[in-house]
């Protein structure tokens, strides 16, 4: 009996350079997401979406090592789409928990989407889809850069003293 096996040290069905890998990206392009919340000083920025894309990503990776496990036998009833679904879950809550409703006012819907989205990117990347996690990362920043630019220039208009349309 070698230390591994003392100790319960179980061996993943995908190496590990791999799932580092994964997990890294997966971090990365969360942070990538939260860097542009962070700038903007939103209440979830860099360290929460690097968080959530990274935990999505863990979430994801130790489903698919579940059911490579397990899922081959006649008596499991594994359902890797499950893990998704509590990630989803997971990180709805989360989102929500940004949003702050005001009689006429809603704030941090955006915040609560990219959290959402980061835990979709984490999600793609532990399955292997790294240039699909940086796309929509890339993306998103477009997204969230942009509009917000469009946004304030807009709201300048509708201030009083502002241009006419």
């Amino acid at each position: 009996m070698d230390f591994a096996d003392a100790i319960g040290l179980v061996q993943p069905h995908t190496p590990l350079h791999v799932i580092f890998i994964r997990i890294g990206l997966a971090a990365l392009f969360g942070g990538m997401i939260g860097f542009e919340r962070e700038r903007h000083r939103e209440g979830a920025g860099l360290r929460t979406h690097i968080l959530i894309a990274t935990a999505a990503c863990l979430f994801t990776l130790l489903t698919i090592e579940i059911f490579e496990t397990f899922g081959g036998s006649p008596n499991s009833r594994a359902d890797p789409i499950r893990a998704i679904d509590a990630v989803t879950a997971g990180v709805a809550f989360l989102g929500a928990g940004a949003i702050f409703r005001r009689p006429h006012d809603v704030k941090g819907l955006t915040t609560g989407a990219g959290m959402w989205l980061a835990g979709a990117v984490g999600v793609a990347t532990s399955l292997g889809y790294y240039v699909v996690g940086f796309v929509v990362s890339l993306f998103a920043i477009i997204v969230l850069s942009l509009l917000r630019a469009l946004k304030l220039w807009i709201d300048a208009k509708d201030e009083p003293g502002g241009e006419e349309r």
